[in-house]
């Protein structure tokens, strides 16, 4: 019996409906719809014609979203192969042009993502979903990320969101950017930081 393909769809705008695929749960983990949903509320129309950085992008179904809902660029970040590949079938079904993949390790890439921004002189909604720390080989990995944050430039980021377990209790600041709120959706939360 052939594996089912999991699929997930487009809630709003210009792609609505359109059918992403999502790669196996075993590398990546998909967002759920009611995060995706209140998240889009949130930034609503904030999100038009703004540049968008999806960190650990997996299928990339959060930035698709925000291309969806208006975003201008998508800057996907992904490492893993099957993951990719299903990036790019669902980025083809949408705007490739108006999405850039950063294949490889999102802690070293993070670096070429911002001198894009710089050159381009523009700042960008930064999505950061990191795999859970009990996944075996990620026990670390929510010390990286809070390193990747506390470095990013003030005059590239507009917002950060953090999507993490409910779990993990974020520091009030990561560097110059302080917490604005978070939202908890059973094991997941999302947390605003912006600077002041």
């Amino acid at each position: 019996m052939k594996n089912r393909q999991l699929t997930k769809k487009i809630i709003a705008g210009k792609y609505k409906g359109k059918t992403l695929n999502l790669p196996s749960k075993t590398t990546t983990r998909s967002s759920k719809t009611i995060v995706l949903e209140s998240f889009f509320n949130t930034l609503q129309f904030d999100i038009v014609d703004a540049h968008f950085v999806e960190v650990f992008s997996g299928s990339g179904s959060i930035g698709l979203e925000a291309l969806s809902r208006g975003a201008k660029t998508i800057y996907f970040m992904e490492k893993d192969r099957e993951a990719i590949k299903t990036l790019k079938e669902n980025m083809a079904k949408t705007d490739p042009n108006a999405c850039m993949v950063f294949s490889g390790d999102s802690f070293s890439n993070i670096n070429a993502v911002i001198s894009r921004l710089k050159k381009e002189k523009e700042d960008a909604y930064f999505y950061i979903d990191p795999p859970f720390s009990i996944r075996e080989g990620m026990e670390d990995i929510y010390d990286k990320t809070l390193r990747l944050i506390e470095n990013l430039p003030q005059e590239n980021v507009k917002m950060i969101i953090i999507e993490h377990m409910s779990g993990l209790e974020l520091p009030e600041t990561i560097g110059i950017y302080s917490r604005q709120k978070s939202k908890k959706f059973g094991n997941t939360t999302l947390t605003y930081f912006k600077v002041e």
